[in-house]
């Protein structure tokens, strides 16, 4: 089963005289590839969730299928866990910019967008609440100073941590992307 969230489209990589290489804009895309963090944990999780499974059938078959139903349920939520931990990110398309965390979606139409910077200012660090100085991609919207949000991408999230260049093939890209569409 094929998983297009894993990868960013290989077109940014390939097309450097294109700002938006792609035939389909109106498909939601990650504009980076995910983090090797990220992948990571969500691996974990996923390793979590296969001894859950194995669990849910033990108890299965000792007899208690109630309690068996009850840690089957917990898998599921282990492995809805993981995947939504793998659509974190920035995505973009023809009709805008989405940003994705654990619980929450928010998207900004272009229309909306006024100018997305990227600004040095202290970062969390893989979204603990420990802080250290980086940069940040951050969105201006408009009929507002700045987005009440966290930022957008951080070097210090889980897809940038240690990969300041791929911080900044990333921040262009999305920038690239706005400017493409705010003009129209």
């Amino acid at each position: 089963m094929p998983l297009p969230f894993l990868t960013a489209d290989r077109a940014f990589d390939t097309a450097d005289d294109l700002p938006l290489p792609f035939d389909d804009r109106d498909r939601w895309r990650r504009p980076y590839r995910i983090g090797p963090w990220r992948v990571g944990v969500a691996a974990l999780v996923l390793l979590l969730a296969s001894y859950v499974l194995f669990a849910a059938v033990a108890i299965a078959l000792t007899g208690s299928r109630s309690e068996a139903g009850v840690v089957l349920g917990i898998a599921a939520l282990v492995i809805v866990s993981a995947l939504r931990l793998l659509r974190v990110g920035v995505w973009v398309s023809a009709h805008g910019l989405r940003h994705v965390s654990f619980f929450r979606t928010r998207t900004v139409r272009w229309e909306q967008v006024v100018a997305l910077r990227t600004v040095q200012q202290p970062v969390r660090w893989l979204g603990l609440p420990r802080t250290v100085q980086g940069q940040a991609l951050t969105l201006v919207r408009r009929n507002r100073s700045n987005d009440s949000g966290s930022p957008l991408l951080t070097t210090h999230n889980a897809d940038f941590l240690a990969r300041a260049g791929a911080f900044d093939r990333a921040a262009d890209s999305v920038e690239v992307w706005s400017d493409e569409y705010r003009r129209h």
